[in-house]
């Protein structure tokens, strides 16, 4: 199942995970991303509280607690080499997984044909 925020990050869950990066279209307006920040392993994160951030030659945006959960995983790759979040954001640039404390939440997410909607 793939949910997107207002926020423009994305998740998908696996079970009680979700994987969480920031959408395609949030890529294309921060342009060539030059540096990510990404929360600790254990991390405890509130829905909307800043978990990551991701800087780019033009800015840098706080990516936000999409949900309620813990940290389980982050992508070190991605803080390697930030461009791959940039070029394949949906894909080999995810930036960490959370487990959620209440999974159902997904619920009151955006469906990808609503967030194309959003976006525009």
């Amino acid at each position: 199942m793939l949910r997107f925020t207002d926020e423009h990050e994305w998740l998908k869950l696996e079970g009680d995970i979700a994987t969480v990066g920031i959408t395609a279209h949030a890529a294309e307006q921060l342009g060539d991303l030059v540096f990510i920040e990404l929360p600790k392993v254990g991390a405890k994160l509130t829905k909307g509280e800043a978990a990551a951030v991701v800087e780019s030659v033009k800015a840098a945006s706080d990516v936000y607690a999409p949900l309620t959960g813990e940290v389980t995983e982050v992508n070190a790759a991605a803080v390697d080499d930030p461009a791959t979040v940039g070029s394949d954001p949906q894909g080999e640039g995810w930036l960490y997984r959370i487990r959620l404390a209440d999974p159902s939440a997904m619920d009151g997410l955006m469906d990808e044909a609503a967030y194309a909607a959003f976006a525009k």
